[in-house]
């Protein structure tokens, strides 16, 4: 049984903090209750209720947020919170009953990508809290999803988002004539309450905040501001064509920057257009003197 780590994260409203975990609680649903009398079917709110100063407790995916009243601060009791919730959720304390809770509809629809090879398909819903690439069946161990997605002869790499997931297609076929198989496979499965990824999946690939918070904290100023950029002018842009991009590592004696490009961003026809009119020229405006190149390390 894999063991469930909490990281704190701070929300702009002060009152209310979240306990993040690396692997999911619920199965695309949230959950939002005001009082212990609410959360009869939450096991987990009813006990945190007991807390005095807890006001509300939402439910979602990967993290349990709480709302504080003001007879205390959240720095006086995070931890010993954290602690309990990591504490219940190991002895296999039941999150939610879901059992007379109806089965929510799942909507999947396709969007195109710049890449011909890539579609993407989008849910109503979200399906996993880190970002997840698998370029073969012996790749994608950790997700039984993806696994079942490599049955189709016709799937090349799976890579799988907040509430996205993008396919890469072999040339043998054309999209008209699985897109329609592929939707119907995915809306099912996640209907069903089907695992995305397991629970260790972001703890092996080293993908939990936690660890990524200390990846980050071990990396050089100026890696740093380039990972800030990334995430805040050039992720939402690839996200929104089905891809991501990952820094990789900054050599400032060449002042180069090399990247991982993901989704339909790999092996994308118009990539080495994007990659030096729009990610290197961004870099090398705002960061002035210390990015001169950028480089795809896998593309």
């Amino acid at each position: 049984m894999n063991t469930i780590t909490i990281s704190i994260q701070d929300t702009s409203n002060p009152k209310i903090i979240k306990f993040e975990t690396d692997s999911f609680l619920t199965k695309y649903e949230s959950f939002e209750f005001s009082n212990i009398d609410d959360a009869k079917n939450s096991p987990l709110a009813q006990q945190l209720f007991h807390l005095p100063f807890v006001k509300k407790v939402y439910i979602s995916g990967n993290f349990i947020a709480i709302e504080r009243y003001d007879i205390i601060e959240w720095d006086a009791v995070q931890t010993e919170v954290a602690e309990q919730i990591e504490n219940y959720l190991n002895e296999g304390g039941v999150v939610v009953t879901t059992e007379s809770k109806k089965k929510n509809p799942i909507t999947i629809y396709a969007e195109s990508t710049p890449n011909p090879g890539v579609q993407k398909f989008v849910a109503n819903k979200s399906l996993v809290s880190q970002t997840f690439e698998f370029t073969s069946i012996e790749d994608a161990k950790l997700s039984p999803f993806a696994t079942a997605l490599f049955q189709f002869p016709f799937v090349k790499a799976v890579f799988i988002d907040k509430n996205y997931v993008s396919v890469t297609k072999f040339d043998i076929v054309e999209w008209e004539t699985i897109t329609l198989e592929l939707r119907e496979f995915m809306k099912s499965y996640i209907e069903e309450g089907k695992e995305m990824v397991t629970s260790a999946a972001a703890k092996v690939l080293e993908k939990t905040t936690a660890q990524l918070d200390d990846t980050y904290e071990n990396l050089d100023d100026t890696s740093k501001e380039i990972i800030n950029i990334l995430e805040q002018h050039i992720k939402p842009a690839v996200a929104s064509d089905g891809g991501n991009i990952l820094f990789e590592s900054y050599e400032p004696t060449t002042k180069t920057v090399k990247v991982i490009l993901q989704g339909a961003c790999s092996g994308c026809p118009s990539s080495t257009y994007t990659l030096k009119s729009g990610i290197e020229a961004l870099l090398k405006e705002m960061m002035a003197g210390k990015v001169e190149i950028v480089e795809a390390v896998n593309g």
